[in-house]
Protein backbone atom coordinates (compact mmCIF):
# COMPACT_ATOMS: atom_id res chain seq x y z
CA UNK A 1 0.00 0.00 0.00
CA UNK A 2 2.62 2.34 0.46
CA UNK A 3 4.01 1.70 -2.84
CA UNK A 4 0.31 2.83 -4.09
CA UNK A 5 0.27 6.14 -1.86
CA UNK A 6 3.69 7.20 -3.68
CA UNK A 7 2.82 6.39 -7.08
CA UNK A 8 -0.08 9.02 -6.96
CA UNK A 9 2.07 11.23 -4.85
CA UNK A 10 4.33 11.18 -7.55
CA UNK A 11 1.52 11.96 -10.43
CA UNK A 12 0.38 14.14 -8.05
CA UNK A 13 3.74 15.92 -8.33
CA UNK A 14 3.25 16.79 -11.55
CA UNK A 15 -0.15 18.26 -11.30
CA UNK A 16 0.93 20.95 -9.02
CA UNK A 17 4.24 21.27 -11.14
CA UNK A 18 1.92 22.27 -14.43
CA UNK A 19 -0.48 24.12 -12.06
CA UNK A 20 2.33 26.49 -10.80
CA UNK A 21 3.55 26.93 -14.58
CA UNK A 22 0.10 28.19 -15.13
CA UNK A 23 -0.61 29.64 -12.38
CA UNK A 24 1.45 32.61 -13.75
CA UNK A 25 3.02 33.81 -10.58
CA UNK A 26 0.37 32.91 -8.47
CA UNK A 27 -2.10 35.73 -10.58
CA UNK A 28 -4.52 32.88 -11.78
CA UNK A 29 -7.16 31.30 -9.53
CA UNK A 30 -7.86 28.50 -11.07
CA UNK A 31 -4.51 27.35 -11.34
CA UNK A 32 -3.35 28.33 -8.02
CA UNK A 33 -5.54 26.34 -6.48
CA UNK A 34 -4.73 23.24 -8.41
CA UNK A 35 -1.77 23.46 -7.30
CA UNK A 36 -2.42 24.41 -3.14
CA UNK A 37 -4.42 20.99 -3.43
CA UNK A 38 -1.80 19.27 -5.16
CA UNK A 39 1.18 19.68 -3.44
CA UNK A 40 -0.89 19.17 -0.22
CA UNK A 41 -2.08 15.78 -1.26
CA UNK A 42 1.40 15.08 -3.02
CA UNK A 43 2.86 15.75 0.10
CA UNK A 44 0.32 13.80 2.43
CA UNK A 45 0.67 10.58 0.36
CA UNK A 46 4.46 11.22 0.26
CA UNK A 47 4.38 10.96 3.92
CA UNK A 48 2.38 8.55 4.37
CA UNK A 49 5.06 6.36 2.07
CA UNK A 50 7.91 7.39 3.85
CA UNK A 51 6.20 6.02 6.97
CA UNK A 52 7.24 2.72 5.26
CA UNK A 53 9.74 3.06 2.95
CA UNK A 54 13.31 4.47 3.03
CA UNK A 55 13.11 7.87 2.92
CA UNK A 56 16.29 8.04 0.02
CA UNK A 57 13.82 5.44 -2.52
CA UNK A 58 10.66 7.19 -1.73
CA UNK A 59 11.95 10.72 -2.48
CA UNK A 60 14.07 9.48 -5.50
CA UNK A 61 10.82 7.40 -6.78
CA UNK A 62 8.66 10.05 -6.08
CA UNK A 63 11.09 12.73 -7.67
CA UNK A 64 11.43 10.81 -10.91
CA UNK A 65 7.49 9.66 -11.25
CA UNK A 66 6.96 13.55 -11.28
CA UNK A 67 9.50 14.71 -13.52
CA UNK A 68 8.40 11.91 -16.07
CA UNK A 69 4.77 12.67 -15.75
CA UNK A 70 5.28 16.03 -15.88
CA UNK A 71 7.55 16.03 -19.23
CA UNK A 72 5.12 13.88 -21.28
CA UNK A 73 2.68 16.01 -20.20
CA UNK A 74 4.44 18.88 -21.86
CA UNK A 75 5.27 16.79 -24.74
CA UNK A 76 1.77 15.81 -25.00
CA UNK A 77 0.04 19.07 -25.02
CA UNK A 78 2.49 20.56 -27.36
CA UNK A 79 4.19 22.60 -24.55
CA UNK A 80 7.68 21.18 -25.14
CA UNK A 81 8.95 19.24 -28.36
CA UNK A 82 9.21 15.41 -28.41
CA UNK A 83 12.09 13.27 -29.26
CA UNK A 84 13.98 10.38 -30.02
CA UNK A 85 16.48 11.28 -26.62
CA UNK A 86 14.29 12.47 -24.56
CA UNK A 87 12.41 9.70 -24.74
CA UNK A 88 15.25 6.79 -24.37
CA UNK A 89 16.46 9.05 -20.96
CA UNK A 90 12.73 9.58 -19.76
CA UNK A 91 12.55 5.42 -20.44
CA UNK A 92 16.25 5.73 -18.35
CA UNK A 93 14.20 7.26 -15.27
CA UNK A 94 11.23 4.98 -15.53
CA UNK A 95 13.95 1.84 -15.03
CA UNK A 96 15.90 3.73 -12.43
CA UNK A 97 12.53 3.72 -10.25
CA UNK A 98 11.36 0.29 -11.15
CA UNK A 99 14.51 -0.72 -10.01
CA UNK A 100 14.67 1.10 -6.38
CA UNK A 101 11.28 -0.76 -6.41
CA UNK A 102 12.66 -4.29 -7.18
CA UNK A 103 15.32 -3.80 -4.80
CA UNK A 104 13.24 -2.70 -2.20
Amino acid sequence: MPWLFLVISGVLEAVWATALDRSEGFSRKLPTAVFVVGVVASMVGLSHALRYLPVGTAYAVWVGIGAVVTVAYAMVTGAESASVLKLVFLAMIIGGVVGLKITS
